[in-house]
């Protein structure tokens, strides 16, 4: 079987360790021939993604801090200088205080909730606006959300209210990116054991109800979610745009 992304090049948004389900996306664009390049969040984390870059193929790794105008443009003028157009851009990238995940949602403040909107909702329509112009091949923007966004999961509290966020902006970005055939969709996953995620109380809790009443009696696969990333990206989603495909054993049919 040919490889699903040869000749592709990706920019994945989002890695912070090996648990990241970015870096997860970014072994199975790898293992399918895709030529990467990767972002950092400071200099703090510039070795730390370099060296999981080390066995995947990685052509650049670059700095961006998504909150900062200066950074985006920055980036698109690395881009520019590989002279390399860009087929596809992996955005996961979120985050809330911890104690606005701990406390009611009522008690939000604002500063919070502006920041969780922030990183996790705006962020993509500002990297649309800093790569769309490089992908000339038009191509595949996919996030990564969370069934929180329209239902209420204990202790997400302001991260769902982002995550809805995020997928009104997958929606009106695609509508508007169609036209050069830049196909915009998140992939919905199902809880997975990652760093950010330890930072919902009683996420172990989460995790126990899943493997009981999902339909297939199981927590998500890392590994799962990157297969469907590859999916949006290669040619067999190529008539896919607009949506949010859940990668989740099927947690999203239940009712009570």
């Amino acid at each position: 079987m040919s490889k699903l992304l040869e000749g592709k090049h990706a920019l994945i948004l989002g890695i912070a360790n090996k648990w990241s389900l970015a870096y997860a996306i970014a072994q199975a664009f790898s293992r399918e021939g895709a030529e990467l390049t990767l972002t950092y969040l400071g200099e703090r984390q510039r070795d730390s993604i370099v060296e999981l870059g080390k066995d995947l193929n990685v052509t650049a790794t670059l700095p961006c801090d998504v909150t900062k105008d200066e950074e985006l443009t920055a980036l698109t003028a690395s881009l520019q200088a590989m002279n390399r157009p860009v087929h596809s851009v992996v955005h996961s990238l979120a985050f809330a205080n911890k104690e606005d995940l701990s406390r009611p949602f009522v008690e939000t403040s604002r500063a919070g909730f502006l920041l969780a909107q922030d990183v996790s909702s705006y962020s993509l329509v500002a990297v649309a606006r800093a790569v769309t112009p490089l992908m000339t091949e038009g191509g595949s923007l996919s996030t990564l959300t969370y069934l929180g966004s329209t239902r209420v999961v204990t202790n997400y509290n302001v991260m769902g209210v982002a995550k809805a966020s995020l997928e009104a902006a997958v929606r009106y970005l695609a509508s508007e990116l169609g036209a050069r055939n830049i196909r915009v969709n998140a992939i919905s996953a199902g809880p997975v054991k990652t760093a950010s995620a330890r930072a919902i109380r009683d996420f172990s809790t989460i995790l126990d109800t899943i493997q009981t009443r999902a339909p297939l009696k199981r927590n998500t696969d890392p590994a799962e979610v990157a297969d469907a990333a590859v999916f949006l990206a290669s040619d067999l989603g190529r008539g896919v745009t607009g949506n949010c495909l859940f990668v989740d054993a099927g947690m999203q049919v239940m009712g009570f």
